[in-house]
Order: C-alpha cells, then structure tokens, then sequence
C-alpha cells in the first residue's frame, strides 16, 4: 500500500517538483487556459491529463526519471506553487537560508522526490480521478479540492490537494495521500535536520539521499 500510495502522488501532484525551469516561463498554450479555471476543474483535468500520458509513454510506465522530468515540467509546473512548497516544507528554516540556500534546497528537494516515486509511475496507469462535492465561495482565496483515485479494482483513493489563488490562477501548493498532508510530513524530518546542521546540513542531506539513488541505479 505504501508504493503505490507514493506512485499516486508522484503520478497526479508532482511532488518531485520544486524548482524553477525555463518550462515556468514558456507555458504551453493548454496549460495557460488551464490556469483560469475553477480550482476543481484544474485539478480534474490537471490528473486526467498526467494519468493519460502516464498511460500512452512506455518510459513514464517503467519509471524513466528523464521522461519523468518532462512529463512534470510541461504539463504540471505551470500549476503548483513551489516557492510556497518548499518554503512550507522547511519551515522556520526558510527564513534562515540565503537566496542560494533556497535554490538548493528546491532543486535538491525535487530531484530526490522525482527520484523516489518514479520507480512505482506505472501504478497508476489504470486508475481514474473523481471530483468529491466541492464548495467554495466566490471570494475565497485558499480551497482544499477533494478526490478519490479510482483504480479498476479494489478501493479508491483519497487525494486532496490544496491551493491558493494568485494573479496568474489557482496554484496547488500541498497534496493529502490517505490523511496524509505532503508539506506536514517534510516539515517534521526538515526541521530536525536543520536543527542538527543548519541549512547547509538540509542540503548535505538531500544531496547525499540522491547520490544515494544514483549508487543503487549503477
């Protein structure tokens, strides 16, 4: 349960993405009328349209984390707040890092999540997404958009995924698996590594976990 819940939420959230690309800056014409939609809707369409391209691309299904790289890239970076994400994750410590501090953190923080979760991408191939009821009024800012994960056998999925509008539409900034929120569940192992070696320790960390991958991938 615990594999295909992480290829769930790398397959649907990209939670392996935290940094800027030149992707952010060059959105594809669909994803830019995506960004105006209604919070529910982008999400609906946002995991159809990753789980269909999971299912069309042989290298997605076997985990392939250049394949995967793209995949997050062109059609879900235009709609999730890292800088939100990342700071969240870290915590009191965000405030401490330097402007070259974050930029390592982000890009160290991504790779590591691409990395841990592509292996189990083919999981999700067979599954479709469900929109729960979902109400919000007209002038608020920060919803929680509720779904399930529906495979074609067994039980479905919780997914939730919070976000926050901005001037360029509702970015996701924090994904729930099974009760579980992303950014919670960081923060509590961040914060006991930057109080052990600061930032620079964080970032040691991260780092050494992917060259860690890299040695079992050799």
């Amino acid at each position: 349960m615990k594999t295909l819940k992480h290829s769930i939420l790398a397959g649907l959230s990209a939670v392996a993405v935290f940094v800027v690309t030149p992707a952010f800056a060059q959105q594809p014409a669909a994803a830019a009328s995506t960004q105006k939609a209604a919070p529910d809707v982008l999400v609906r369409d946002l995991s159809n349209d990753v789980l269909d391209s999971i299912r069309k691309d042989k290298s997605l299904q076997s985990g392939d984390p250049t394949r995967l790289n793209q995949l997050v890239d062109e059609k879900i970076l235009p709609h999730v707040d890292f800088e939100k994400m990342t700071r969240l994750a870290v915590g009191r410590g965000w405030r401490q890092a330097s402007a070259e501090q974050r930029q390592a953190l982000t890009r160290e923080f991504r790779t590591l999540l691409v990395r841990t979760y592509s292996g189990a991408v083919s999981q999700v191939s067979d599954h479709k997404v469900q929109l729960r009821p979902f109400r919000a009024a007209a002038n608020e800012t920060d919803v929680v958009v509720r779904t399930n994960a529906v495979p074609s056998r067994g039980d479905p999925l919780q997914l939730d995924y919070r976000l926050e509008k901005t001037d360029a539409g509702w970015k996701i900034y924090d994904v729930n698996v099974l009760g579980v929120w992303l950014v919670e569940n960081y923060r509590n192992t961040f914060a006991s590594e930057v109080n052990q070696g600061g930032i620079d320790g964080l970032i040691k960390s991260l780092v050494e976990r992917n060259k860690s991958f890299d040695t079992k991938k050799a």
